[in-house]
């Protein structure tokens, strides 16, 4: 083969998908842009295993360097993608380069939301790279007071890593509760009260104007007129997809760059996967983003598949998960503020699962530390299995059984 297929994106979905074309059995020329000035590497231990020094940076990686030479994998690093020409098939690099290419994919994830008049205040940050995890782990000496701007995930998991590390840690959440937009209300109370139970300051309704920083440290201003003195603050208020690049290259962009059920965009030389992709999911009828290294790695085998010729149709229920001091915490499918709760397990020992229905239909599960439920309630989404509402809502079946039953009977059917 004579075709080259470039990669933009340092991510998992870009590291995954260049072992999957290979895989795939593609014999071509492909080529790997990453910005950051180091191979593509999995971003998940930033929050968690690197910020507590408990892992370096180097296990982060996807491969080591010299593996990508060996499957004659180019890789460009520390060098940003600035412009695709559709016209003439080609990329170009924030250093003069430019790649001429056959087929792309663009993986180039999101960056973290900003807030205003934190830009280049020491002390205050986000979270998004080694460099910034390093740069947090440094400040995290016990007894350090960290703010922590954002209850949702990338944010709780910072709180739970501080706390560890012997910190005096306060989470500032702008809403009535952790969550709120996304999972009913007794779960986010629920949420919150793992966090308080561990010793964190976590304070709900906290609109934050503004940041100082001083002789004596920073301070964060809430509109309220309280004040938050802080060592270190971490802003963790979710991300932005990084989808200029589709945007001026003519893609359809809304809310990430648009792609159908193969992450083939709009042009059928380019296809987009990860945090960037907004994806049509059909097992559940709707459209999304989903933000989660899984769904970057599964979505990149389908795009390699995808790129050499197939047509495989990416088909999963969502999933996404978060580890929080000793729990795991499991989302899938779609939950939403109004679902119904029917919880199973014991919430005391942080050990439960709750099962979501809507109108009627089950639309999802949350659960810490209850791995098979998530994986029951996911197998009987994705396969359409039929399972009465009457059994998935009592606690005292199992839904392992009840998925086994359930496919049993379709299979004989």
């Amino acid at each position: 083969m004579t075709e080259t297929f470039v990669v933009i994106g340092g991510g998992v979905g870009g590291g995954t998908a260049a072992l999957a074309l290979r895989t795939e059995g593609f014999t071509g020329r492909i080529v790997v842009v990453c910005e950051e000035n180091r191979p593509p590497y999995s971003k998940p231990p930033l929050s968690k295993g690197v910020l507590r020094g408990r892992e370096s940076p180097e296990r982060t990686a996807l491969r080591p360097k010299d593996w990508y030479d060996k499957k004659d994998i180019e890789l460009i690093t520390g060098v940003a993608a600035e412009h695709i020409d559709r016209d003439t098939g080609t990329v170009h690099l924030a250093d003069g380069r430019e790649l001429v290419y056959d087929k792309l994919l663009i993986a180039t994830g999101g960056d973290a939301r900003r807030m205003p008049g934190t830009d280049g205040v020491p002390g205050i940050f986000t979270l998004r790279t080694v460099e910034d995890s390093l740069a947090i782990s440094e400040r995290l000496k016990p007894g350090a007071r960290v703010v922590v701007v954002g209850g949702g995930f990338i944010g709780a998991e910072v709180a739970a890593s501080a706390v560890q590390m012997g910190c005096t840690v306060t989470v500032l959440e702008g809403l009535e509760l952790p969550l709120q937009r996304m999972m009913p209300q007794m779960l986010g109370q629920l949420y919150m009260r793992m966090h308080r139970d561990k010793g964190v300051d976590f304070r709900t309704s906290v609109a934050i104007t503004d940041f100082e920083h001083g002789p004596d440290g920073l301070v964060a201003h809430a509109a309220d007129g309280s004040r938050y003195p802080a060592d270190v603050i971490v802003i963790g208020v979710g991300m932005v997809p990084n989808d200029d690049i589709g945007l001026q290259a003519g893609l359809e962009v809304s809310n990430g760059i648009v792609v159908d059920g193969q992450c083939r965009t709009l042009d059928p030389d380019i296809f987009a996967i990860g945090d960037v992709a907004n994806l049509p999911h059909p097992l559940i009828g709707e459209r999304r983003r989903v933000e989660h290294w899984q769904n970057a790695q599964h979505r990149a085998k389908v795009a390699a598949k995808n790129m050499c010729g197939g047509n495989e149709e990416f088909l999963e229920v969502p999933r996404v998960w978060s580890d929080q001091y000793e729990v795991t915490i499991q989302i899938t499918g779609v939950p939403e503020p109004l679902d119904k709760v029917y919880l199973r397990g014991d919430v005391d020992e942080w050990n439960f699962s709750a099962v979501l229905v809507r109108n009627g239909i089950l639309r999802g599960c949350v659960a810490y530390n209850r791995t098979d439920d998530v994986r029951a309630v996911r197998r009987i989404m994705h396969d359409g299995l039929a399972v009465s509402l009457e059994h998935l809502t009592d606690p005292e079946l199992d839904l392992t059984e009840l998925a086994d039953e359930a496919a049993a009977q379709k299979e004989n059917a």
